[in-house]
């Protein structure tokens, strides 16, 4: 384990020799400022996507065209997470968080300006500051603790802060901007991250002073830990047992759930005639399963002899959100719409869950890199979602997109079994 994580909260580490795991809010205690960084991560473009409107009529163009920008974002995203991730593990965590706050800073002061091609930059600038600061965040958060267990668990609180962001993060950012509008919203996160950026560069900085922890980054025992180089980086993850199944996992899984909820809206719409206020509580319902199912799910798994291994649940979850979302579009009925909707938050939580712990846990010191790739799968498995559920859309109705979205889940099913067939005998 990297030793830039070993910080003056030894308190709060697992105890190595009986397996134990500190509660959540004594874990919370140590994790403040990786979990408040990641929440701040979300809020970007939660503003571009709530006053998507003003915007388009603040930079002349349509709301159509101003939409299309999310997309590059994404590209960003999917470009920069994988091109940099050997590199998470080879730079000091905290300085990669600052430097992924810091464009989130900048991204935020230029999408503040109005301007249509500032805003193509603040939409570029922000998946690629994610594609850093999230899999740094995770991994910074899970390299505090010592023991696997505490170090999934950790990973899982970054995951579940992010989510509970995400519910929250539209009503927060619609309350102040009665005072000062949306670009005043992005000037506060401009200020914010900025901020944020300079505490992890003083953090960066106190952890490299030769006496602080003990010994330096990429040090043990007084001696330099060996790295691998840029593409040997890839290589190894690739022969880790069962990571190249997990990281599919997550992209099909997220391709499966991302393109569900982009059509969800409509349907329920459609099928039980919900206008949009109604639906935002639908819209509620699915949040909050996902986040108690991410939260629950993560402190499972960190017990020190889990009743079900990784594999078994994610293979579960899977088989639920299968079966829920498929029940979701043929109902004919809002009361079991509803609890099937919030099934298929719990399980795609779960499975997030399942796989962010099983690759802390399986990675070790190449776990930045394996939570950049995840991050940058998923990117892609947004667009991957969105197109397919479409075209079933456009092909069958909503039996089709059932299908197109049913199929992506039951690959990433007989993924999670590849995954589970190359467990280490004791694991989970």
């Amino acid at each position: 384990m990297s030793s830039e994580t070993k910080g003056p909260a030894v308190e709060a580490h697992a105890d190595v020799s009986t397996g134990a795991v500190p509660g959540d809010l004594r874990m919370a205690r140590t994790l403040w400022p990786f979990m408040l960084a990641s929440a701040v991560g979300l809020v970007p473009f939660t503003i571009f996507s709530t006053f998507l409107v003003p915007i388009a009529h603040a930079s002349d163009s349509g709301v159509a065209a101003m939409g299309q920008l999310r997309g590059l974002g994404g590209l960003a995203a999917l470009a920069v997470g994988t091109a940099l991730a050997p590199l998470i593990d080879r730079v000091r965590k905290d300085w990669a968080a600052a430097g992924g706050l810091a464009v989130l800073a900048l991204s935020a002061a230029l999408g503040a300006t109005g301007e249509f091609l500032l805003l193509a930059a603040f939409c570029l600038l922000v998946g690629a500051g994610t594609a850093v600061l999230n899999p740094a965040l995770t991994a910074a958060a899970a390299d505090r603790f010592d023991h696997d267990a505490a170090a999934g668990r950790a990973a899982t609180l970054i995951t579940a802060t992010q989510s509970l962001t995400a519910l929250l993060a539209a009503p927060l950012v619609a309350l102040p901007a009665v005072l000062w509008g949306w670009q005043g919203d992005l000037w506060a996160i401009a200020a914010v991250a900025a901020v944020l950026a300079l505490l992890f560069v003083v953090r960066g900085r106190r952890a490299e002073r030769p006496g602080a922890h003990g010994e330096k980054d990429g040090e043990k025992g007084g001696e330099k830990a060996a790295r691998p180089g840029y593409l040997a980086s890839f290589t190894l993850l690739g022969a880790l047992p069962g990571v190249v199944p997990l990281l599919f996992v997550a992209m099909l899984r997220t391709a499966a759930f991302m393109g569900y909820l982009a059509y969800l809206a409509a349907f329920y719409d459609e099928r039980f005639g919900l206008a949009p206020g109604p639906f935002a509580l639908v819209w509620t319902l699915s949040g909050t399963s996902f986040f108690l199912g991410n939260l629950v799910a993560g402190r499972l798994l960190s017990a020190e002899r889990p009743k079900v291994s990784g594999e078994r649940l994610m293979t579960l979850a899977l088989l639920v959100a299968l079966a829920a979302l498929v029940g979701v579009f043929f109902t004919r009925s809002l009361f079991l719409a509803l609890p099937l909707t919030a099934l298929v938050g719990a399980g795609h939580a779960t499975v997030a869950a399942c796989v962010t712990t099983l690759l802390v846990r399986r990675c070790g010191a190449l776990r930045g890199t394996a939570l950049s790739l995840n991050a940058a799968g998923m990117s892609f498995g947004v667009f991957l979602g969105a197109g397919l559920g479409g075209v079933g859309l456009a092909l069958g109705g909503y039996p089709g997109t059932a299908a197109a979205l049913g199929g992506l889940t039951l690959v990433a099913l007989a993924f999670a079994r590849a995954a589970a067939r190359s467990a280490p005998a004791a694991e989970g």
